[in-house]
């Protein structure tokens, strides 16, 4: 395995990883309104969105550095 397969898979499962964790904010938002929790008020549905913009600030870096390789490469 060399190191631009693991950038990729690593960066893949990080987008995965953003999109859960967005999926569930939406979830958790909506089902508050009925005053159900989804995940017992651990993180409120705002922390949640901030720590998948940070995943998704990790992913668009690992992007960027795969751009700029490649150009550097050709």
């Amino acid at each position: 395995m060399n190191l631009q397969l693991i950038d990729r898979y690593f960066s893949r499962a990080l987008f995965i990883a953003a999109s859960i964790l967005v999926f569930l904010a939406i979830a958790e938002a909506f089902i508050q309104i009925f005053g159900i929790s989804l995940i017992s008020r651990v993180y409120s549905p705002g922390r949640m969105l901030d720590l998948s913009a940070t995943l998704l600030a990790f992913v668009v870096v690992q992007l960027l550095r795969q751009i700029r390789n490649s150009l550097r490469a050709s």
